[in-house]
């Protein structure tokens, strides 16, 4: 099970992060986020991935729960959970991702995304 963020500017645009070179999915855009270690609460595990892959900090009552996404990878299933985050403190950077983005959900459709992602789309229109 892996939990991503929908961070969510003033401007109602959504930050992508590209997944680097060497890694499975490579190049494709993704909202960020990881997995949930064993025993760690997924907004616990959101918060500390946040803070390891942009450099940002957020507390569990800016993070709203949106949805979940249900995918086959290859060799196993995953379950992403999504949360809509608002707040957060600093200013996001690519710590581990090749780039940032901030995209309006409409543009997501044109940009090359892992299958869990791509079903959150128009979900996320609605919602922002």
């Amino acid at each position: 099970m892996v939990v991503a963020a929908a961070l969510v500017d003033d401007q109602g645009r959504i930050l992508l992060q590209q997944r680097p070179p060497g890694r499975p999915m490579a190049g494709l855009w993704e909202f960020p986020g990881g997995k949930i270690e064993p025993g760690e609460r997924p907004e616990a595990a959101l918060i500390r991935e946040l803070e390891e892959e942009l450099d940002i900090s957020a507390d569990t009552a800016c993070l709203s729960p949106a949805t979940f996404a249900s995918a086959d990878l290859e060799e196993r299933h995953l379950l992403l959970l999504l949360y809509v985050c608002r707040r957060w403190r600093g200013e996001p950077r690519p710590l581990h991702a090749t780039g940032l983005q901030w995209v309006r959900p409409d543009q997501m459709h044109d940009l090359p995304m892992p299958p869990a992602d791509r079903p959150l789309i128009g979900l996320l229109d609605a919602l922002i």
